[in-house]
């Protein structure tokens, strides 16, 4: 299975397509499919139906669409930038990922 650098929670921007530039955070990584879900990036707009016994209402909404995982790069904390991803094992000898960068751990 394939190892990623980008995992649910991780603060990314979207460096290529209509939504160059943005910042969001990482809802869901879609392993089987390569692609991730990112907060407010790639909404789309869809028709939906209500169900009265649910308690929903139909109308429009807007949903985020997956991106492709080489489309989005890690935010370092420390460097305020969007940058590569590297792994290294820490002290513990526990697997960790560190700004290539700055060289500082990503938590």
């Amino acid at each position: 299975m394939q190892q990623y650098c980008v995992h649910k929670d991780d603060k990314v921007m979207v460096v290529t397509g209509k939504d160059k530039g943005k910042i969001g955070k990482v809802l869901k990584v879609l392993r089987k499919h390569d692609r991730v879900l990112v907060e407010k990036v790639n909404t789309a707009k869809r028709h939906t139906r209500g169900n009265p016994y649910a308690g929903k209402p139909g109308g429009i909404v807007e949903k985020e669409m997956p991106l492709h995982i080489s489309n989005v790069m890690v935010m370092c904390e420390a460097c305020a930038a969007p940058v590569r991803v590297g792994f290294r094992q820490d002290e513990q000898g526990k697997k960790v990922r560190f700004c290539k960068k700055c060289n500082k751990i990503i938590e």
